[in-house]
């Protein structure tokens, strides 16, 4: 048994424990009159989830692909643009959601184009120059995240029973206001991510 669980993990990589929905996206900056604009979707009124909503262009990550090929997928398919108008630079801090979900944050350059977005996904673009997010400090609100066990829940093998003294937590929302579009949620916290790492680089400088 031993010769066996040493050739399990001798050369096993470790993956975060559990059953999470995993997606990936793509922060695009995009040079316009000289300042660097951050591209933004409006999400389609008819879609079934976050309907209207602001967020980067990504999506699902299909089983068998790795993140970056569903950030360059979806992002392409949402956006309608090339292959070979992007460049991919790198990846940023992912994010694991307290609500099972993992979010892949990539970076990439775009050309300066026109974008016509998949209006069944798409309802309209919207840009931000990043001088916005450097200079603004998004407004913060703190979400409870509160266990509640069900009704069945074994309060009789655990010491304290239902006085025992459940762990909860505080899951922060930013906000952003810009020209009076409202970027929120993960969207916002992936955002205010990026920038403290570009802030935090300059600094050590």
């Amino acid at each position: 048994m031993t010769e066996k669980i040493i050739d399990i993990f001798s050369n096993r990589k470790g993956k975060v424990i559990g059953d999470y929905k995993r997606s990936a996206v793509m922060i695009f900056m995009m040079k316009e009159e000289d300042e660097l604009q951050i591209i933004f979707e409006v999400r389609a009124r008819n879609l079934k989830r976050q309907p209207g909503d602001i967020c980067l262009p990504g999506g699902r990550v299909e089983k068998g692909e790795q993140p970056i090929d569903a950030a360059i997928r979806e992002s392409i398919e949402e956006l309608v643009i090339d292959r070979d108008s992007f460049s991919v630079i790198g990846e940023m801090d992912f994010l694991v959601s307290p609500y099972n979900s993992i979010i892949y944050p990539f970076i990439s350059t775009l050309e300066p184009q026109a974008i016509a977005p998949n209006p069944a996904e798409v309802e309209k673009i919207l840009k931000v120059p990043l001088s916005f997010f450097m200079e603004t400090e998004p407004e913060l609100h703190e979400v409870d995240i509160v266990q509640s066990p069900k009704p069945d829940f074994p309060y009789d093998l655990i010491n304290n029973g239902t006085d025992y003294k459940f762990t909860n937590g505080v899951f922060p929302e930013y906000f952003y206001v810009y020209e009076g579009n409202v970027i929120w949620g993960f969207t916002a916290l992936i955002v205010k991510r990026f920038v403290d790492i570009i802030k935090n680089s300059q600094q050590q400088a």
